[in-house]
């Protein structure tokens, strides 16, 4: 038998001993959240409530990187092409979900190439119109719809975005033609309803809420299937006339497909205390925020089913991307 010289025992005894070590590591440097939508909107500022959290939590620096463009696919593309080590989280919506059967030729596909981590939180929808605007109820606004086809527009934040599609559900339902008019951002969007170069917008009531209190915008109707704690005045758009919508935002995270799974399963757990805090589901509360906590299978799980729910909605309506 050949002999093993001492240096080559201790070499592969510091490797062995480094192996545990090396996994146990993380994170051992900063890591990259990427937002693939602009700031101001829910995904950015539920991701960097989160980006903090975890930075304090973990006592490494989770750094937010905003990528906006082409329907959230541009910073999507990015966490799917990078390295699966942990270092690079997407903060993913129900865009994601929606853009599986609208955007076909994405240079990614969302279950292949993404590992689901943990859900975050969901939102109702407000709609709201610039004041200018003579409907002062969503009857009076479907109304004014009918009677000009195509002359009303409403702004989203991209294609694929839940603001598009539930103002796309929105048109298929209350039988009305209304010009969509994406931007590249929440923010954007927003402020081109509030400019009045956009008559309407479907927006997460925790981003608008603000804005329809300072008499910006004018609410007509919340998206959820009961009226919104954060604007309980406001009816649902089910009961103000279009019986059975529905629309809501949710954020989850997901990371490369590959990320180990003592990762994925450190960073739901991490999650999971941050949004069970009293003082953070308090403070969404206030905002119609509900937090949402399922495991990472459980997430995938969701994922799937949510994909083929709007996929149905999506073909059953003729919805298309502009």
């Amino acid at each position: 038998m050949r002999r093993i010289s001492r240096r080559s025992l201790l070499i592969v005894g510091v490797a062995a001993a480094a192996m545990p070590a090396a996994a146990q590591a993380w994170p051992a440097k900063p890591v990259r959240i990427v937002v693939p939508f602009g700031p101001g909107g829910p995904a950015d500022v539920y991701g960097r409530i989160l980006g903090q959290a975890l930075s304090d939590a973990l006592k490494q620096q989770f750094v937010i990187d905003n990528k906006p463009g082409a329907g959230a696919v541009i910073g999507s593309d990015i966490v799917a092409k990078a390295p699966p080590d942990g270092y690079t989280l997407l903060v993913m919506s129900n865009t994601h979900t929606t853009n599986e059967t609208l955007l076909a030729n994405k240079p990614y596909a969302l279950m292949r190439d993404l590992a689901a981590v943990t859900p975050v939180n969901s939102s109702d929808l407000v709609m709201v119109v610039h004041p200018s605007v003579q409907a002062r109820t969503l009857a009076e606004f479907i109304a004014l719809a009918k009677a000009s086809p195509g002359k009303l527009s409403y702004a989203s934040s991209g294609p694929g975005t839940p603001y598009h599609m539930a103002g796309e559900l929105f048109k298929a339902m209350s039988g009305t033609d209304i010009l969509h008019v994406p931007h590249k951002g929440s923010g954007e969007a927003r402020n081109a309803v509030m400019g009045g170069h956009v008559q309407m917008m479907f927006d997460a009531v925790t981003a608008m809420k603000g804005n329809v209190e300072a008499g910006q915008v004018r609410a007509l109707a919340t998206t959820g299937d009961g009226r919104s704690a954060v604007l309980p005045d406001v009816p649902t758009v089910s009961e103000a006339g279009v019986p059975g919508y529905q629309a809501t935002i949710w954020l989850g995270i997901m990371a490369p497909k590959g990320t180990p799974a003592e990762v994925i399963g450190r960073l739901n757990a991490e999650v999971g205390k941050i949004i069970a805090m009293p003082v953070v589901r308090e403070a969404w509360a206030r905002q119609g925020a509900v937090p949402m906590a399922m495991t990472p299978a459980e997430f995938d799980a969701y994922l799937r089913r949510d994909i083929e729910k709007w996929a149905k909605v999506i073909q059953q309506a003729g919805i298309k991307v502009q």
